[in-house]
């Protein structure tokens, strides 16, 4: 839309495209998790291994991890209305947010149950541990697999992803501890492996928090150089002064910038403004503006006394 204040873009279809793919994927990977759910549930019980019960934990949060996500990126999928101009697209960045704390929440549950067990561990069943570990890292494979193909841009698929290369590395680590209980019979293992399980989800959550945080809070995206921003604008011909500069995102993947550009006199301000939005795009992939452009005032020496006055 232009206008004589500025120039607005909206989500182009391909971006839309990519969303729905997103989607597509976080639904397989969700019915690849409930299945593995299960088979993580029934091996921890029979062979009483809490790193079999960990990796259950943690899988049972990224089916809610997902579950959330699919949802969110639904109701980030609909149209803007007269209140939402910008639409839904931060309930993606809520969810996302909830993925990280969801994550945190878990990691420290693990790691209290495998403190608890360091004083009287029981007796593991090492093969079960093993043979179970296996199949759970075949499904987390699958399923980052599928997932790691989408479109990493969207923050809400990349918190989904992370969940499940937790998962993958934690059910390593359950293999591992398989392995060693078999080899060694040193019960201890299993509770070790639990609190390596639990610093690798602690430490998987750390972006899915950050990134929401600093949209929230409309900081400028990752990679950008507002400073270099504002010098890219004034090198284009006929700027003067640039005023005001904002940037930040509206959700991932979609940066906004508002500006007050003030321009020579002689300048054609609409030109000038599309002078800007090409740049904008082509250096910094930023399409989403709101830039008032407006010209300076010619001035004029009135002979008589010497007065400047507006022409």
């Amino acid at each position: 839309m232009h206008g004589p204040g500025g120039h607005t873009h909206s989500h182009s279809d391909s971006d839309g495209g990519s969303r729905a793919e997103n989607t597509r994927r976080m639904i397989w990977a969700l019915l690849i998790n409930v299945a593995m759910i299960v088979l993580g549930i029934v091996g921890a019980v029979l062979t009483g291994s809490l790193a079999l019960w960990a990796d259950a934990g943690h899988v049972l949060s990224d089916v809610l991890a997902i579950a959330l996500g699919i949802a969110a990126a639904k109701v980030a999928a609909r149209p803007a209305t007269g209140r939402g101009t910008f639409g839904l697209g931060r309930v993606e960045i809520l969810a996302a947010l909830v993925n990280g704390l969801a994550l945190v929440a878990v990691s420290v549950w693990i790691a209290f149950e495998a403190i608890g067990r360091f004083g009287d561990p029981p007796e593991i069943d090492g093969t079960g541990v093993l043979i179970f570990g296996f199949f759970g890292l075949l499904g987390n494979a699958v399923a980052t697999w599928v997932l790691v193909r989408g479109d990493r841009s969207d923050i809400n698929l990349e918190g989904v992803l992370r969940h499940s290369v937790a998962d993958a590395l934690g059910s390593i680590g359950v293999v591992i501890a398989g392995v060693g209980i078999i080899a060694t019979g040193w019960n201890e293992l299993d509770p070790i492996i639990g609190l390596l399980i639990a610093l690798l989800i602690l430490l998987s959550s750390w972006r899915l928090i950050r990134e929401p945080v600093e949209v929230l809070l409309e900081r400028a995206p990752e990679g950008v150089d507002v400073e270099a921003v504002g010098m890219g604008i004034a090198r284009v011909n006929g700027v003067r002064e640039v005023h005001d500069l904002h940037v930040w995102s509206i959700t991932s993947g979609f940066p906004a910038l508002a500006a007050h550009v003030t321009v020579d006199a002689t300048c054609e301000v609409d030109a000038t403004r599309e002078g800007i939005e090409e740049l904008l795009e082509r250096e910094f992939s930023i399409t989403h503006t709101t830039l008032q452009v407006t010209a300076e005032r010619l001035l004029q020496i009135d002979d008589a006394d010497d007065t400047v006055s507006p022409e």
